[in-house]
């Protein structure tokens, strides 16, 4: 599996805004050159969507222990490779049917900032008290076009969307919940197959109203039960909702 992505910068802050990985049929391996050109026929090369919370990945040859621009990354606004991480190794893992095989999926984000600490409560606070300020002309202190998806007129490709973003909101982030939620119900206004994970704390009906996901990655007694329920939901095309023990 390779991985291609899109990094951006304003007021010192650094986004991953596009990103895509590609499903080999072998084990070839396709450049840059050819995933633009795949990207100029989408309906028929990126199949669907995986909906994560937020990235924090570097292109090959930097990493994630400090910003891109303190590494000298330039900022080109170019496709390049990015190093595989756990997510990708899951993913490697469980897109095995041959639907997804020379395929595109493309990976979206909750938040699109690119830093592995984006749970502190300023961070969210930050977000939640931007996302009020969304729909208005007020400056946000993180970029809309580059931190956030614009849910009304957003670009979903390919047959199904499945969310992985977790479903860790404080229940004081009004604004944070309102937008996973309108995310949600405006990928199955576009008639998207909806698929994700979910446990006995609500049901795939409730999950889905609420956009609270199980996340793919897990740590502890969970960290084989998420994996093998995301490799069972992947088991088919397009991915289904699962239900997790």
């Amino acid at each position: 599996m390779q991985a291609f992505g899109k990094f951006f910068t304003k007021f010192d802050h650094e986004y991953l805004k596009e990103h895509y990985i590609y499903i080999p049929k072998e084990d070839e391996q396709i450049t840059v050159a050819e995933l633009e050109e795949m990207l100029k026929n989408r309906r028929k090369t990126v199949i669907g969507t995986i909906f994560l919370y937020n990235p924090a990945l570097a292109p090959v040859g930097y990493n994630t222990n400090t910003r891109l621009a303190t590494q000298g990354y330039p900022f080109d606004e170019e496709f390049c490779s990015l190093s595989l991480e756990s997510h990708f190794h899951l993913f490697a893992a469980a897109l095995k049917d041959e639907n997804y095989k020379g395929k595109l999926v493309e990976i979206k984000y909750l938040f699109s900032l690119n830093r592995p600490d984006i749970e502190p409560t300023s961070v969210l606070e930050s977000f939640d008290d931007d996302l009020d300020k969304y729909p208005s002309a007020q400056l946000t202190r993180y970029d809309k076009e580059l931190n956030y998806q614009d849910y009304l007129n957003i670009r979903l490709n390919g047959k199904f969307v499945f969310f992985a973003w977790g479903n860790k909101f404080d229940r004081h982030h009004k604004h944070i919940i309102a937008y996973a939620k309108n995310i949600a119900a405006q990928a199955v206004k576009l008639g998207k197959a909806i698929g994700f994970m979910h446990d006995a704390n609500y049901d795939a009906p409730e999950a889905l109203e609420m956009g609270l996901f199980l996340p793919a990655i897990a740590t502890g007694k969970f960290k084989d039960v998420r994996a093998n329920a995301f490799k069972k939901a992947f088991s088919s095309f397009p991915p289904t909702i699962i239900k997790t023990s």
